[in-house]
């Protein structure tokens, strides 16, 4: 494997890494600080999640937020073109796709977010993507395969 696989991180796994330090989405910021695979977002998810965690969460999971995005160091991307964004509007509800833009723009390997409702519809199945959309479950079993198959 040359180099790593990039990850395009949504903000509802930094809401959810933030509100459970030892859940899955957790896990994926941790696999993303290894040699495997690096973290790419947006800052309008990175904001989007702050907003979230601040409206949603005890007050301390906005310390763990900052300190996880500074461990994780992600790799930021500038926002789509709105010709970029009108691309996506018969696939995905448009209010995420900005969040689709970015990560096919990213040219990311895997998608990760919590947000089945709009990321794992037949529209999306059809639209045969050049990324892979999965949940912090799915990826974390993937990456498990991976490991097992390395042994």
């Amino acid at each position: 494997m040359t180099g790593k696989k990039k990850v395009f991180l949504d903000a509802s796994i930094f809401v959810a890494a933030a509100g459970a330090a030892s859940g899955g989405s957790s896990l994926i910021l941790e696999v993303c600080r290894g040699l495997l695979f690096s973290a790419v977002t947006t800052r309008r998810i990175l904001l989007e999640a702050q907003r979230n965690i601040r409206k949603k969460l005890p007050s301390d999971a906005i310390l763990r937020f900052y300190k996880e995005i500074a461990k994780l160091n992600p790799e930021i991307i500038g926002p789509p073109t709105e010709e970029k964004l009108s691309q996506y509007n018969d696939i995905i509800a448009l209010k995420d796709r900005h969040v689709l833009a970015s990560a096919l723009k990213s040219k990311a390997a895997f998608l990760i977010t919590l947000d089945r409702k709009h990321f794992q519809t037949e529209a999306m199945r059809q639209a045969n993507l050049s990324i892979i959309i999965m949940t912090p479950k799915e990826f974390l079993e993937l990456v498990k395969k991976y490991k097992d198959f390395k042994k």
